[in-house]
């Protein structure tokens, strides 16, 4: 089973004789040490697969890591284990030990437009920046386990004590409507385990063994929570890599990875420095760059990749440029090499900077993607389906309540609801709650209670049937009963509402097929929803041009890439101190290693800010890089001429011709 594995890898899998910290370079193979490891604890040492847990940060990887296993234990040998992001595994224990902590099992988990929504209303401010700076302060003190009581004492000025305030009633509403945020699913599981020690003993006993991905992208309550599970113990195995720790911004501390040497006595430290991915080119080119951070843990990659291309970068008069010049290089490369599109990337420090690529990518009518587009669960029919589905799951959760409510129209008007709402606020009760409460009726006209209680009696339906009966089932008659699909012809054009028809089947369509899959009530379900970025099927690799910022490409590799926009200011982003420089180092270090085969680097001479030309600066980090594997071009003496935007298009219309002629029959 570990016989492909080199011997690095090898020693990171069946090492077992205590905690285990695997230095895992970029394109070094830790997906392939993790899934393999998991195989070798269940066929070789007698681990059940329900006794480990493999940890990660995004679902993707999750299911990449899952289809993985189950290659290497067929079967029902991978039957249990836990293969989950830490949120989706913070929900399980949530699920598991509600009660402790006073919910339901069937809590509400709100989403960023849900806590948004809540805030908004709180402050009563239309300020969108202020209440994702509230949103943001309400994040870090949670991950720094601040509770409102706290916050408020130690608010240092008028300002972060009014945020403060807002984050105690912000709790209460939580609290009210049964519900938890994205924060909570790994805070809450910390407290959880800290006030109740069986719990604790439960699921250290459930969890006997951990493998914990990317361990550098860790805050302090993962960092906490996954102490917690390996108890005294401390049978697991970490996998991180410090240069390319790239998170600091929402929390994650480098320091965590490096803290496994104080906390574990006995850590052993293995380095994956061989890269299946890059040429030996590139991988110098990341190294040298990489030096120039402090280090704790040395390691240098290499490949027998072959010595590859040099690395090109390409000095452009201005933006418009920089973008032209890359597209048209990216198409003639393509159709000479005979590539697809999919082969190739662009990068980008932020997310303004993709525009004027998209312009031209358009022109050319060259197919693209952008990464961190609008979330298959945002789209607004999505939400008005999923609102039932949480309401039925949770009758407690006032927004779905408004939203199902409301959508398709039924009678009930903003009248309606402001008496619902005043007598729910009295009774400190949910809206739903409130709906039967025998005063009601004599506050409602008859037909608008009557409505009222048509809809509530069907939600209760539902809901004593939620647990038991077939999850695809209770969809169907779901749809069928609010008549969905009749509304949306109705309120929209019918191409519109086609597509938006098409949207609600492919999500019906993926739960009835998921809740089958891994025996999930409607319920549950619910709970999965949330955690769920996209829905599986829908991220499958297009033919297009990847445009992403660099963040987002963490993970991913493409053939050939194009790194823009590498000027001081930029990349390094304005005004780094020195730690943030050493995290944009790390950046642009991802981005290096995103490359297979060629890379190129471009920056622009002048850029236009407003209506104003500002001059700029190439990036630091093209000078830490090793000059001689560099070709210049662009705005470099040595530079060969660049091609005017007409020759270009010549070029590019001479081999679209030579392309479009039938081949000659041999």
């Amino acid at each position: 089973m570990l016989s492909k594995l080199n011997t690095e890898q090898r020693e990171a899998a069946m090492y077992l004789d205590g905690p285990l910290l695997v230095l895992a370079g970029a394109g070094s193979g830790k997906t392939r040490v993790i899934t393999h490891k998991i195989a070798y604890l269940v066929e070789e040492c007698g681990y059940a697969a329900r006794n480990i847990a493999a940890i990660t940060f995004t679902n993707k990887a999750a299911n990449e890591m899952r289809e993985r296993v189950s290659l290497l234990l067929p079967g029902k040998s991978a039957k249990g284990l836990v293969v989950s992001t830490f949120h989706s595994l913070g929900m399980t224990i949530l699920r598991a030990e509600a009660k402790l902590l006073g919910y339901k099992p069937q809590f509400s988990i709100f989403d960023s437009s849900d806590t948004f929504k809540i805030i908004s209303e709180l402050t009563n401010s239309g300020d969108k920046q202020e209440i994702r700076d509230i949103q943001t302060q309400i994040s870090n003190w949670k991950s720094a386990f601040v509770a409102p009581e706290q916050a408020v004492v130690v608010a240092d000025s008028a300002d972060a004590e009014a945020y403060a305030r807002i984050y105690m009633r912000y709790q209460e509403t939580l609290r009210a409507y049964q519900a938890v945020d994205f924060d909570d699913l790994i805070h809450l599981p910390v407290l959880l385990f800290k006030d109740h020690p069986e719990a604790l003993l439960r699921w250290q006993h459930k969890l006997r063994y951990l493998l914990i991905d990317e361990y550098q992208d860790t805050n302090d309550c993962q960092y906490q929570l996954t102490r917690l599970l390996a108890g005294t113990r401390a049978a697991f195995t970490a996998v991180g890599d410090d240069d390319q720790a790239i998170y600091a911004w929402r929390g994650a501390s480098i320091e965590n990875l490096h803290n496994l040497r104080t906390d574990y006595s006995q850590l052993r430290v293995i380095k994956l420095e061989q890269n299946y991915r890059s040429s030996q080119r590139i991988l110098k080119v990341a190294n040298a760059l990489i030096n120039h951070n402090t280090k704790v843990f040395e390691k240098k990659l290499w490949s027998d990749h072959g010595i590859g291309d040099p690395i090109r970068v390409y000095a452009a008069r201005d933006d418009e440029h920089e973008a032209e010049s890359v597209v048209m290089k990216l198409v003639t490369h393509k159709f000479e090499n005979q590539a697809k599109f999919s082969d190739y990337a662009i990068l980008y420090r932020s997310n303004y900077l993709s525009r004027a690529f998209e312009e031209q990518l358009r022109a050319q009518r060259v197919p693209y993607t952008v990464s961190g587009g609008t979330s298959f669960f945002d789209k607004p029919e999505i939400k008005d389906i999923t609102a039932y589905l949480r309401l039925i799951a949770n009758p407690d959760d006032d927004p779905a309540f408004i939203r199902a409510i409301t959508t398709p129209k039924r009678g009930i008007g903003n009248a309606t609801l402001e008496k619902l709402g005043s007598h729910a606020g009295l009774r400190h009760i949910s809206l739903f709650e409130a709906a039967f409460d025998v005063q009601i009726e004599q506050l409602l006209p008859p037909r608008q209670y009557e409505d009222l209680m048509v809809f509530c009696r069907f939600i209760n339906r539902l809901e004593d049937r939620a647990e038991s009966d077939p999850c695809g089932e209770l969809l169907d008659e779901l749809l069928r009963a609010i008549n969905y699909e009749t509304w949306l012809y109705d309120s929209s054009d019918a191409r519109q509402a086609e597509s938006k028809w098409k949207n609600v089947e492919d999500f019906i369509g993926w739960l009835k097929r998921k809740s089958e899959a891994d025996e999930k009530s409607l319920i549950a379900m619910v709970q999965t929803i949330a955690l769920i970025n996209m829905l599986e099927g829908k991220d499958k690799e297009q033919e297009a041009v990847s445009l992403s910022t660099l963040h987002a490409a963490k993970g991913l590799e493409f053939p050939h890439v194009f790194i823009i926009g590498a000027e001081e200011d930029i990349l390094p982003f304005r005004d780094s101190d020195a730690k943030g420089i050493e995290e944009e180092r790390r950046l642009m270090y991802v981005g290096v290693t995103r490359a297979e085969r060629t890379l190129q680097i471009s920056y622009c001479k002048r850029r236009r800010r407003g209506k104003d030309w500002a001059l700029c600066e190439p990036s630091r980090f093209l000078e830490e890089m090793p000059q001689s594997e560099l070709v210049f071009a662009g705005g470099h003496a040595e530079a060969v001429q660049v091609v005017t935007k007409d020759e270009g298009m010549d070029k590019l219309a001479r081999l679209k011709a030579m392309l479009a002629k039938p081949v000659a029959e041999s």
